[in-house]
């Protein structure tokens, strides 16, 4: 099978963000591959090592996107893709472009993403690559069997389970619980280095200056205000109820 894995750079979900003239500081931060997209990667690769085939894995960043790239060669991706260029918007529409792009290139018969990125928590790229594609999508899947040309899906749907079919080709979304992502090895880290990764430009792509520019665009950054403290409320029962609704009515403006 040829599969298609698109992959997100995040902050590591450990690190304290801290925001400098209204952006947030990347210094010193370290960076992962986003968790649900590692999913996606090991979902791949899993497949390839039961069916045969090749597994490429594409990013949309910065310059420091390549190490995420280089951590999916290391698990046991075969090759990968890096789009790098200042002119592109970071929102999903703009980056379901690119992709797309990407994904014309190459005949893949499985393309596999993260359910959302940690950053932004959006959940477009994927429902809109599709799209673009004029591909079937299945989205959140915690457990994927492909066969016959097709694909079985299960998803949470509402505490009970959801199970979709479809033919290839389709992408699918990767949700937490689809697998346990393995560590790379010291041979896969060393086999990465020599593995291909091609470099590609907004233009390279044929990408239109309206679609590099997206269809966001992100006016102002702040930190959730400090939270405040716990008040415990005195007297009968009664009496606490008439507190917690003037509470309510009168500081909290809700009621």
């Amino acid at each position: 099978m040829n599969i298609l894995v698109c992959l997100k750079q995040t902050f590591d979900t450990e690190e304290k963000i801290v925001l400098e003239n209204g952006r947030i500081r990347e210094e010193g931060v370290n960076f992962i591959i986003n968790p649900y997209d590692e999913y996606a990667v090991e979902e791949a690769i899993r497949i390839k090592e039961a069916r045969g085939g090749e597994v490429t894995v594409v990013t949309v960043g910065p310059g420091r996107a390549e190490s995420a790239l280089r951590t999916a060669l290391a698990m046991g991706a075969d090759r990968a893709v890096h789009v790098e260029d200042e002119t592109l918007s970071a929102d999903g529409h703009a980056v379901a472009k690119v992709l797309a792009a990407v994904a014309r290139k190459g005949n893949y018969d499985l393309i596999l993403a993260g359910y959302m990125a940690v950053d932004d928590g959006a959940g477009q790229v994927g429902p809109r690559l599709a799209e673009e594609l004029g591909m079937p999508h299945v989205s959140a899947v915690t457990k994927l069997t492909v066969e016959d040309g097709r694909i079985i899906a299960e998803k949470d749907a509402e505490g009970d389970t959801m199970v979709v079919e479809c033919p290839l080709p389709a992408l699918v979304t990767a949700q937490q619980g689809l697998n346990e992502p393995r560590y790379p090895s010291l041979p896969g880290i060393m086999k990465a280095k020599n593995k291909p990764l091609e470099r590609y430009t907004a233009q390279d792509l044929g990408i239109s200056p309206e679609d590099a520019a997206g269809l966001t665009e992100v006016t102002e950054q702040f930190l959730p205000a400090p939270k405040k403290p716990g008040r415990i409320l005195q007297g009968s029962l009664e009496e606490q109820a008439a507190q917690l609704v003037a509470i309510l009515r009168n500081e909290e403006k809700i009621v």
